[in-house]
């Protein structure tokens, strides 16, 4: 049941996309959603939502409002909203979020917080 609740990605409504060939090192900021498919290792600190192509692989500490991965991530996440990992994820951190979705087959190492945080709880 918790499968129908994973919107699977439609690239054509992404904003920004960080194609296959793209290595990317630094701190990433935005607003609107972001879809990486290639490499990125840092910060990312986002408003919108995060979306992590399964060939991606993704080495940074994570805070956007829904984080979707279909990819590897290596880092603790911050979900504001929610954390969707697919059958094809593997995630190794510390997780944060609301709530948390998983397709069976996808591997988390790791711990997980569920609940808001005391941050998000002084912004409603």
């Amino acid at each position: 049941m918790s499968d129908l609740r994973i919107k699977h990605i439609d690239e054509s409504e992404i904003d920004t996309v960080l194609a296959e060939d793209i290595e990317f090192e630094g701190d990433m900021v935005f607003e609107k959603p972001v879809l990486i498919k290639g490499s990125f290792q840092g910060t990312i600190r986002a408003t919108g939502d995060l979306f992590i192509n399964r060939d991606a692989a993704v080495n940074a500490t994570i805070e956007a409002m829904i984080v979707s991965v279909q990819g590897a991530v290596s880092g603790d996440v911050h979900a504001r909203s929610r954390l969707e990992l697919f059958s094809t994820s593997s995630l190794s951190g510390s997780i944060r979020t609301p709530e948390l979705i998983m397709q069976s087959g996808c591997m988390f190492n790791g711990t997980c917080r569920m609940g808001p945080s005391s941050e998000d709880a002084k912004h409603e």
